[in-house]
């Protein structure tokens, strides 16, 4: 008897669990690790390390970096891009940062959302950060691909083959967004101070306006193809960062430099014979040799550098690599020393009787003391200019530009490929250009821009039209470098 109240008993706990209600299950069904709705201080805790670490950082900075030859792929995926070996081309290569960057927009759409119109209404604060993340994820996807999807994204389960937005609305909206943020941020909220959350500055509002500045100057030159307005960067320089303490960039011990993690992980990348022959052509560069470190090609023989010929050389890790690589190094979204080159274009360029090399100096004195492993404070920056022999606007122009390419070394990469994109529209021609890069597939296989990702180019009609076969990369501009789209 006592065998049947058992199986008795097991029955009818079986049925009180079939009989719990819906709300019950979906309790118990909740996965407490990966919630549907948090409050905004955390989640833009996420959005700001995914915007440094997985959109900023990675993928994107490898690859244009060995397009602009500021480092070599030497092994693996990078010797693919470097021999343009499917890579540039394929729609796979950037699909990872293709979905990273729009997960983040759709996210930080999310936190903007709910600090205008949903529960957390009046945080300006965070409404404020949020969207000037917003704004730079938005720039650095429009900059990357050309004309996206965005007006019609972010609405899953709504519309599923959202439109291709034109590069000049997205700059449009870029701009609107970013003055947004510098109101907001301005405004007294009575939601608590991020504080430790606020991964970036801490919860100091004039710094998160003084980066917005900031942006604002950058992409204000990134137009100066199409609409130059260099007083403009110039007001907007001057309310930015006084100094690196200021800069907009993720310096965090648990979120290492993606640069390192690469380099520590897969040995990828390594020195780029045509930046070294950039620097040794200068006289007495001190980074011509504090780059780059020597190896030792076999057993007992002497350390040595040994530069890889970008689109020449073989597929070998026996190279030298970047003397800065460090964890600890910062991802920089913005910073001090591009600030810095920024003025001193934008001066040049509003009048062509400056020949001045006073913030050219000051420029390349940020950048020779950027916060990275290795710096050069004891070099004599003003000697070091003077030796250059700068005498005309068109010498001090293109001195600027090469400088600025110098100091984005080596994991500001993007802002090195945007802005000789830029330059390369400007000046016309590659040979024309002042950054001379060497390697011989870009008479026809330089990329002017990045494919679309496969998430969208296979389930997305519209994405799949623009993207074609692929190689619209090697043939068209983006809308601000002179393309159509």
């Amino acid at each position: 008897m006592k065998k049947y109240k058992g199986i008795l008993f097991l029955v009818m706990a079986s049925l009180s669990l079939i009989s719990c209600s819906e709300d019950r299950m979906d309790e118990i069904n909740k996965n407490v690790n990966n919630p549907t709705n948090m409050a905004t201080r955390f989640a833009i805790t996420d959005a700001m390390t995914k915007t440094a670490f997985s959109n900023t950082g990675s993928e994107l900075a490898f690859y244009t970096g060995v397009y602009v030859e500021l480092s070599a792929g030497g092994f693996g995926q990078m010797y693919s891009a470097e021999t343009r070996n499917g890579e540039p081309q394929s729609a796979t290569t950037y699909n990872n940062s293709w979905n990273s960057q729009y997960s983040t927009m759709y996210n930080l759409k999310i936190i903007i959302d709910k600090c205008t119109i949903g529960e957390e209404k009046g945080n300006y604060t965070t409404l404020g950060i949020a969207q000037i993340l917003y704004a730079y994820n938005l720039a650095l996807l429009t900059d990357m691909y050309g004309d996206v999807p965005f007006s019609e994204a972010f609405q899953p389960g709504v519309i599923y083959t959202p439109k291709l937005d034109h590069q000049e609305d997205l700059y449009k909206t870029i701009f609107a967004t970013l003055e947004d943020a510098i109101v907001n941020l301005e405004k007294t909220s009575s939601y608590p101070a991020l504080g430790t959350q606020d991964l970036i500055y801490g919860g100091n509002n004039a710094k998160w306006i003084k980066a917005a500045n900031g942006l604002l100057a950058r992409y204000t030159l990134r137009l100066s193809f199409k609409s130059p307005d260099y007083d403009k960067v110039l007001t907007y320089v001057s309310k930015s960062f006084a100094s690196r303490n200021e800069e907009f960039k993720m310096v965090n011990s648990g979120i290492p430099n993606p640069f390192y993690q690469l380099d520590n992980a897969r040995g990828y990348l390594f020195s780029s014979k045509s930046l070294f022959e950039k620097l040794n052509a200068r006289p007495n560069d001190p980074r011509v040799t504090g780059y780059f470190e020597k190896i030792k090609k076999t057993s007992g023989a002497p350390l040595t550098y040994e530069f890889y010929e970008n689109g020449v050389s073989p597929q070998s890790q026996n190279y030298s690599y970047s003397a800065l690589l460090d964890a600890s190094n910062p991802i920089y979204m913005l910073s001090y020393h591009e600030l810095l080159f920024i003025k001193a274009e934008a001066e040049a360029r509003k009048s062509a009787s400056v020949t001045s090399t006073v913030s050219l100096v000051a420029a390349v004195t940020a950048a020779f003391n950027k916060a990275q492993s290795i710096n050069f404070s004891t070099t004599d920056v003003a000697s070091y200019v003077a030796g250059l022999n700068i005498t005309t606007n068109e010498d001090l122009l293109k001195e600027i530009a090469v400088q600025k390419y110098f100091s984005f070394y080596d994991d500001e990469s993007v802002e090195a490929y945007n802005d000789y994109r830029r330059l390369l529209a400007m000046y016309g021609s590659a040979t024309a250009h002042p950054i001379q890069l060497a390697n011989p597939l870009n008479v026809s296989k330089f990329p002017l821009r990045l494919t679309y990702g496969n998430s969208d180019v296979s389930a997305n009609k519209n994405v799949k039209e623009a993207f074609g076969d692929g190689t619209y990369v090697y043939k068209e501009n983006v809308w601000w470098a002179g393309g159509t789209r």
